[in-house]
Protein backbone atom coordinates (compact mmCIF):
# COMPACT_ATOMS: atom_id res chain seq x y z
CA UNK A 1 0.00 0.00 0.00
CA UNK A 2 1.21 3.48 -0.82
CA UNK A 3 1.34 6.12 1.81
CA UNK A 4 -1.48 8.63 2.10
CA UNK A 5 -0.44 11.97 0.60
CA UNK A 6 -2.17 15.01 2.04
CA UNK A 7 -1.65 18.67 1.28
CA UNK A 8 -1.04 21.42 3.85
CA UNK A 9 -4.79 21.65 4.57
CA UNK A 10 -5.06 17.93 5.34
CA UNK A 11 -7.07 17.09 2.24
CA UNK A 12 -5.99 14.49 -0.30
CA UNK A 13 -3.27 15.49 -2.78
CA UNK A 14 -4.42 15.14 -6.38
CA UNK A 15 -3.60 16.49 -9.82
CA UNK A 16 -5.73 16.87 -12.90
CA UNK A 17 -4.82 15.73 -16.35
CA UNK A 18 -6.19 18.17 -18.91
CA UNK A 19 -7.93 16.52 -21.87
CA UNK A 20 -6.68 18.98 -24.56
CA UNK A 21 -3.10 18.21 -23.46
CA UNK A 22 -3.71 14.48 -23.74
CA UNK A 23 -5.54 14.91 -27.04
CA UNK A 24 -2.41 15.96 -28.96
CA UNK A 25 -0.18 14.07 -31.36
CA UNK A 26 2.75 14.66 -29.01
CA UNK A 27 0.93 12.90 -26.12
CA UNK A 28 0.03 9.95 -28.34
CA UNK A 29 3.68 9.68 -29.44
CA UNK A 30 4.92 9.43 -25.82
CA UNK A 31 5.85 6.05 -24.44
CA UNK A 32 3.49 4.71 -21.76
CA UNK A 33 6.31 5.14 -19.21
CA UNK A 34 6.66 8.82 -20.17
CA UNK A 35 2.90 9.33 -19.86
CA UNK A 36 2.96 7.81 -16.37
CA UNK A 37 6.02 9.86 -15.38
CA UNK A 38 4.30 13.08 -16.48
CA UNK A 39 1.54 12.46 -13.93
CA UNK A 40 4.11 12.03 -11.14
CA UNK A 41 5.94 15.20 -12.23
CA UNK A 42 2.66 17.07 -12.16
CA UNK A 43 2.15 15.87 -8.55
CA UNK A 44 5.26 17.93 -7.67
CA UNK A 45 3.49 21.15 -8.71
CA UNK A 46 2.03 23.02 -5.72
CA UNK A 47 -0.79 24.72 -7.60
CA UNK A 48 -1.38 28.24 -8.92
CA UNK A 49 -1.09 30.03 -5.55
CA UNK A 50 2.25 28.51 -4.55
CA UNK A 51 3.40 28.08 -8.15
CA UNK A 52 6.72 26.24 -8.23
CA UNK A 53 6.64 25.43 -11.95
CA UNK A 54 10.15 25.86 -13.33
CA UNK A 55 11.68 24.47 -10.13
CA UNK A 56 9.96 21.06 -10.08
CA UNK A 57 12.38 18.32 -9.13
CA UNK A 58 12.11 14.54 -9.22
CA UNK A 59 15.24 12.39 -9.41
CA UNK A 60 15.53 9.26 -11.52
CA UNK A 61 15.66 7.06 -8.44
CA UNK A 62 12.67 8.77 -6.82
CA UNK A 63 10.65 8.45 -10.02
CA UNK A 64 11.65 4.80 -10.53
CA UNK A 65 10.67 3.92 -6.96
CA UNK A 66 7.38 5.85 -7.13
CA UNK A 67 6.42 4.33 -10.48
CA UNK A 68 7.55 0.80 -9.56
CA UNK A 69 10.11 0.72 -12.36
CA UNK A 70 13.22 -1.39 -11.74
CA UNK A 71 15.71 0.54 -13.84
CA UNK A 72 16.50 4.26 -13.51
CA UNK A 73 17.54 4.11 -17.20
CA UNK A 74 13.92 3.36 -18.13
CA UNK A 75 12.89 6.51 -16.27
CA UNK A 76 15.74 8.47 -17.91
CA UNK A 77 14.37 7.49 -21.34
CA UNK A 78 10.92 8.69 -20.23
CA UNK A 79 12.38 12.06 -19.10
CA UNK A 80 14.12 12.42 -22.49
CA UNK A 81 10.88 11.51 -24.28
CA UNK A 82 8.96 14.20 -22.34
CA UNK A 83 11.59 16.79 -23.27
CA UNK A 84 11.73 15.78 -26.94
CA UNK A 85 7.94 16.08 -27.26
CA UNK A 86 7.81 19.52 -25.55
CA UNK A 87 6.02 18.59 -22.30
CA UNK A 88 9.01 19.25 -20.05
CA UNK A 89 11.88 21.74 -20.23
CA UNK A 90 14.98 21.51 -18.04
CA UNK A 91 15.46 24.84 -16.27
CA UNK A 92 18.45 23.84 -14.15
CA UNK A 93 20.95 21.09 -14.83
CA UNK A 94 21.72 18.26 -12.44
CA UNK A 95 24.91 18.71 -10.44
CA UNK A 96 26.79 17.71 -7.35
CA UNK A 97 25.95 20.26 -4.66
CA UNK A 98 28.51 21.99 -2.46
CA UNK A 99 27.41 19.80 0.45
CA UNK A 100 28.37 16.67 -1.53
CA UNK A 101 24.79 15.61 -2.26
CA UNK A 102 23.56 15.27 -5.83
CA UNK A 103 20.93 17.70 -7.01
CA UNK A 104 18.57 16.54 -9.75
CA UNK A 105 17.36 18.49 -12.75
CA UNK A 106 14.71 21.15 -12.22
CA UNK A 107 11.84 21.22 -14.68
CA UNK A 108 9.13 23.36 -16.18
CA UNK A 109 5.92 21.68 -17.29
CA UNK A 110 5.07 23.64 -20.42
CA UNK A 111 1.37 22.92 -19.88
CA UNK A 112 1.44 25.21 -16.81
CA UNK A 113 2.27 28.88 -16.33
CA UNK A 114 5.71 29.71 -14.93
CA UNK A 115 5.79 32.48 -12.30
CA UNK A 116 6.37 35.81 -14.02
CA UNK A 117 4.70 34.80 -17.29
CA UNK A 118 1.15 35.42 -18.51
CA UNK A 119 0.48 32.04 -20.09
CA UNK A 120 1.99 28.58 -20.50
CA UNK A 121 4.30 27.86 -23.43
CA UNK A 122 2.63 24.53 -24.37
CA UNK A 123 5.53 23.50 -26.61
CA UNK A 124 3.97 20.07 -27.14
CA UNK A 125 1.41 21.71 -29.46
CA UNK A 126 4.30 22.63 -31.82
CA UNK A 127 5.83 19.15 -31.80
CA UNK A 128 6.20 17.26 -35.08
CA UNK A 129 7.56 13.73 -35.57
CA UNK A 130 10.23 15.05 -37.95
CA UNK A 131 11.44 17.81 -35.58
CA UNK A 132 11.71 17.04 -31.89
CA UNK A 133 12.89 19.43 -29.17
CA UNK A 134 16.43 19.38 -27.79
CA UNK A 135 17.05 17.10 -24.82
CA UNK A 136 19.26 18.01 -21.87
CA UNK A 137 21.52 15.28 -20.51
CA UNK A 138 23.32 15.14 -17.21
CA UNK A 139 27.03 15.74 -17.50
CA UNK A 140 29.47 13.11 -16.40
CA UNK A 141 31.18 13.62 -13.04
CA UNK A 142 34.46 13.09 -14.85
CA UNK A 143 33.84 14.55 -18.34
CA UNK A 144 37.46 14.29 -19.49
CA UNK A 145 37.80 10.66 -18.46
CA UNK A 146 40.87 11.23 -16.28
CA UNK A 147 41.82 8.53 -13.82
CA UNK A 148 41.74 5.49 -16.11
CA UNK A 149 38.15 5.78 -17.35
CA UNK A 150 39.10 6.64 -20.94
CA UNK A 151 38.18 9.65 -23.01
CA UNK A 152 34.58 10.83 -22.99
CA UNK A 153 33.19 12.12 -26.28
CA UNK A 154 30.08 13.80 -24.82
CA UNK A 155 30.49 17.37 -23.58
CA UNK A 156 29.05 18.21 -20.16
CA UNK A 157 25.81 20.17 -20.13
CA UNK A 158 26.63 23.79 -19.15
CA UNK A 159 25.07 25.27 -16.04
CA UNK A 160 22.60 28.03 -16.90
CA UNK A 161 22.53 30.31 -13.88
CA UNK A 162 21.93 33.63 -15.66
CA UNK A 163 18.77 32.58 -17.51
CA UNK A 164 16.86 29.99 -15.47
CA UNK A 165 14.33 29.30 -18.24
CA UNK A 166 16.24 28.64 -21.47
CA UNK A 167 14.85 29.44 -24.88
CA UNK A 168 13.98 26.19 -26.62
CA UNK A 169 14.23 25.82 -30.36
CA UNK A 170 12.95 23.06 -32.59
CA UNK A 171 15.59 20.89 -34.18
CA UNK A 172 15.82 20.79 -37.92
CA UNK A 173 14.03 17.83 -39.48
CA UNK A 174 16.06 14.63 -39.59
CA UNK A 175 17.60 13.87 -42.97
CA UNK A 176 15.50 11.28 -44.75
CA UNK A 177 18.52 9.51 -46.27
CA UNK A 178 20.01 8.55 -42.90
CA UNK A 179 18.62 6.38 -40.17
CA UNK A 180 18.87 8.61 -37.09
CA UNK A 181 17.40 7.65 -33.75
CA UNK A 182 15.54 10.47 -31.97
CA UNK A 183 17.17 11.63 -28.72
CA UNK A 184 20.61 10.34 -29.68
CA UNK A 185 23.39 12.48 -28.17
CA UNK A 186 21.43 15.73 -28.24
CA UNK A 187 22.15 18.56 -25.87
CA UNK A 188 19.84 21.38 -24.90
CA UNK A 189 21.00 24.73 -26.24
CA UNK A 190 20.28 27.83 -24.26
CA UNK A 191 20.85 31.45 -25.09
CA UNK A 192 22.39 33.53 -22.35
Amino acid sequence: MGRDRRNEHGSEHWTKMIRPTMDTDAWRALSPTAQALYTWLKFEWRGPRANNNGTLSLSLRQAAKTMGVRSPETVARAFRDLQAKGFVVVTKSACLGTDGHAKSFEFELTELVVPGRDRPRQLFKEWRPDAEFEVARASANNPNGKGGKGDRKEKPHPQNRDNPIPEIKMKEPYPSTKSVRPNSKMEMKSHV
